[in-house]
Parts: structure tokens; sequence; C-alpha cells
């Protein structure tokens, strides 16, 4: 198991801090979130790159449908080398709240699954390297002949991990099948209260099991696969509050701490640098 945390609120500064502290106090990734509008996400990972040599830095979550994919590989890239290969791209379909109405109306769940996955099947041709083309219900691509920028670090590209939601009663799993094409998920179930992923350890254990399968018929490996648990050991967002054990032995990789019940302000600021410098709750 390997233990990452959630940086809910912090200036560019201060998450570029928390980066080095979390390096120092052994834990193993720190990641940011991004809305539609607000402070860029990828510069502030890309400041935390060069300041820091071990601790993987990535997104949770980036709302791919409101990128065009190239802007996305681009940002993505450019960290991967920047941090030398440290980089994971967390992908969802995005939260459609006030934000992100202020800019574009919501054409619906189902279009936005459809901008999910084009959109993750571009970012992934493109750093995969040229010639590239593409011809899809939202975007065209063709062959970049001139200017072509540098390959990722991480080859074919950097590891995209993917919300995935168990639909208890339904036959197909898209969300799920979803997630099992790329390298990692974010596990949840529909029908938990608001502000929880619903997720239980019966649940992770079907979740497992059908991705071990879908995998499996895809000629894909499982040991590379990471299942990722956000939690909360202090006891306070949420209903998953560990210990992180107990969800390794039903095929968990990851746990991340997500504070995202801190208030916000210096209060807050000073809680989030009192977790990360305890280390992680092993």
């Amino acid at each position: 198991m390997r233990y990452g945390f959630v940086v809910p609120f912090a200036s560019e500064r201060q998450f570029v801090e928390l980066a080095r502290l979390g390096e120092a106090r052994g834990w193993d990734a720190v990641f940011s979130w991004e809305a539609v509008h607000g402070p860029d996400a990828w510069v502030t990972l890309g400041a935390a790159a060069v300041e820091t040599s071990r601790i993987r830095l990535g997104t949770l979550l980036t709302p791919v449908p409101r990128y065009r994919p190239w802007d996305l590989a681009g940002r993505v890239a450019t960290v991967d080398r920047l941090s030398e290969g440290r980089v994971v791209l967390g992908a969802g379909l995005g939260a459609v709240n006030g934000n992100w109405l202020a800019f574009a109306p919501d054409e619906g769940r189902a279009v936005r699954a459809a901008q999910l996955d084009e959109g993750l099947e571009v970012y992934a041709g493109l750093l995969a390297g040229q010639p590239y083309e593409h011809e899809g219900r939202f975007w065209t691509v063709r062959p970049v002949t001139e200017l072509v920028p540098p390959p990722p670090v991480q080859r074919p590209h950097p590891p995209v991990w993917v919300v995935g939601m168990l639909v208890r009663g339904r036959s197909r799993q898209p969300s799920l099948d979803r997630a099992a094409r790329w390298q990692g998920i974010f596990p949840a179930v529909s029908g938990g209260p608001e502000g929880s992923s619903g997720l239980t350890r019966d649940g992770l254990g079907e979740i497992v099991e059908h991705l071990r399968r879908v995998r499996s018929d895809l000629g894909l490996p499982w040991e590379s696969y990471d299942v990722v648990i956000e939690g909360d050991s202090h006891g306070g967002f949420g209903d998953i509050h560990g210990p992180a054990s107990e969800w390794a032995d039903l095929g968990a990789t990851w746990w991340v701490e997500s504070w995202w019940d801190l208030p916000g302000g210096e209060e807050g600021v000073a809680e989030l640098f009192r977790r990360v410098d305890l280390g992680p709750v092993r």
C-alpha cells in the first residue's frame, strides 16, 4: 500500500511547501484538483515537481470533458518531464456546479462520458508519438509534422486513474469497463449518501473482481493496476476512515487522505501542514 494526500485548498506556494514536506515525511504522492475556472493545477504541480525528487504528483481529479485533449496532453507531459516521470492523471467527468455552468451548459452525463472516452483516447494517442491521427465525434486530429513536442518520460504516456462506479442491479458496467482500460481506478458505488463514494469493503470486492475479469479479457496485466481508496484517517470527511490495511487485503494499492471537510483560511492550512507533518497513518 502506498500513501498520498489531497490538498483541498492552499495557495500555489503553500502547495509546493506541502509537497516538499510530504516528501520529507514519507508520503508517496500529493494531489491537486481542478475547477473549470481557478488556479492552474498543472502549473502548480510543475512548480512542485522542480522542488521535489521522489514524491508522485497528480490530480484528483481533472474534468477531462472541459479540455481540448491536446492541451491536456501538453500539460501532463510537461509536468512529467519536469518531474522526471512522477506524474499521474486522475480523470473523471467533472462536477457540474456553478463554476462549470458559468462558462458552458451541461449537455448531459452521456455526452460528458463520451467526451471523457474520446478525450483520453486522443491524450494517449498524442503522447504515444507521431504520426497520430484521429477522426471522432468531438475532435479531429491530423499528424503533427512541425514543432513536434518531446515525449513524456513515462511511456507510452503518464498513467491515468479513472473514476469507476459500480451500479448494482445492472449487467453492464460501462464506468468500470472504462476504468479497466486504463492504469487505475477511483472506485465508487452508486446510491451512497451525498459527499460519499458509497464504497464498502463488499463493494470493493465486487469491483476488483469485475476489473480483473475485464482486464484479463483485454489481455492487460493486473499486477501493475492501481486501486485508489480515498479515506480520512483523522475521522472527518466521508465514511472511510481506515485502517488502510483492511482495504489492501481486498486489492487496494493506494490510500489517499481526502481532507475535504477542513475549514478554509489560515486555520485549515495550519491543520493541513500539521497532518502532512505527521506522515501517513500506516
